[in-house]
């Protein structure tokens, strides 16, 4: 029988069925540091970003994290450069509601007729014709949640959706949403160093909704030299990063880490921390690290 944990290691990190019927790989993919400088523009070498996603799915990726803000646009045509037609199983998740006015610069815009034309050209670009998983990037202070949400789910009504998710919010922000629509994830910051969404993690999870924390890693500060994880990887042989993401995936089964990177050799090395098992001892030393 063939091991598809070594062939595929991304399948060790268990599976979760994100809206109660989209099972994915917990550990997944994001594509945000594929961009160039400032998350704008095309990056340095395309052929490299291309092999990265290729590799990814390889691996066992089923989850894809993108956006209409990175690039912008720059990812959501690597990707579908590099794995379309999609395999089955592979699931993009993209999201909306970020403007870009330069390298840098994030500024929310919430109008219901700039989410409904960004949804339309992310399924352009990535040549599909629904997004299983949309989230609204970020929430608009200046438009009504009810309003946002709402595009949404007419969308979803329409079949260009799927489901729905949120990103950056707290649990009566998720609360508010949910009374306008199903929301089936949640994409806040959130690693070992930074638990300021800990509360709604715990609350998603009780409610089966799928936590995503981005900068699972701290972009690598978690993981430099010297750094509180180095002498526990160290003791363990393995990399501090693995160390992390191992953490993530064992403190609740509803998260789904997306570490992100334009190399290959820290994809693989990532992705092989779905098979690190931790023991209760060695979970709460991390866990006491914060």
């Amino acid at each position: 029988m063939t091991d598809t944990s070594t062939q595929k290691p991304a399948a060790a990190s268990g599976t979760f069925a994100i809206g109660g019927d989209l099972t994915v790989n917990r550990i997944g993919f994001g594509t945000m540091q594929l961009t160039g400088p400032g998350v704008w523009g095309e990056p340095a070498d395309r052929a490299g970003a291309i092999a990265v996603l290729r590799r990814a799915v390889e691996l066992g990726v089923t989850f894809i994290d993108t956006a209409d803000a990175y690039g912008p646009f720059v990812t959501d045509g690597l990707i579908r450069e590099a794995l379309h037609p999609y395999a089955e199983g592979v699931t993009i998740a993209a999201k909306v509601g970020n403007t870009r006015p330069g390298p840098g610069q994030w500024v929310p815009l919430g109008r219901p007729e700039y989410l409904r034309q960004q949804v339309e050209l992310n399924l352009r670009h990535l040549g599909l014709d629904r997004l299983d998983l949309l989230q609204l990037h970020r929430i608009d202070a200046n438009v009504p949640l009810e309003e946002q949400i709402g595009a949404l789910k007419e969308l979803q009504d329409e079949g260009k959706i799927r489901h729905i998710g949120l990103s950056e919010v707290s649990i009566d922000e998720l609360k508010a949403a949910q009374e306008v629509a199903p929301i089936a994830s949640v994409q806040n910051l959130f690693n070992l160093s930074n638990r300021q969404s800990e509360a709604l993690l715990d609350h998603v999870t009780a409610e089966n909704i799928a936590f995503i924390p981005w900068f699972p890693l701290a972009t690598g500060e978690l993981s430099g030299e010297g750094s509180p994880l180095s002498s526990l990887a160290a003791r363990h042989e393995v990399a501090p990063s693995q160390l992390a993401l191992a953490w993530l995936l064992r403190r609740s089964p509803a998260v789904l880490p997306i570490p992100g990177t334009k190399s290959i050799a820290h994809l693989e090395e990532n992705v092989a921390a779905a098979r690190l098992e931790l023991s209760d001892e060695e979970f709460a030393e991390l866990d006491a690290l914060k």
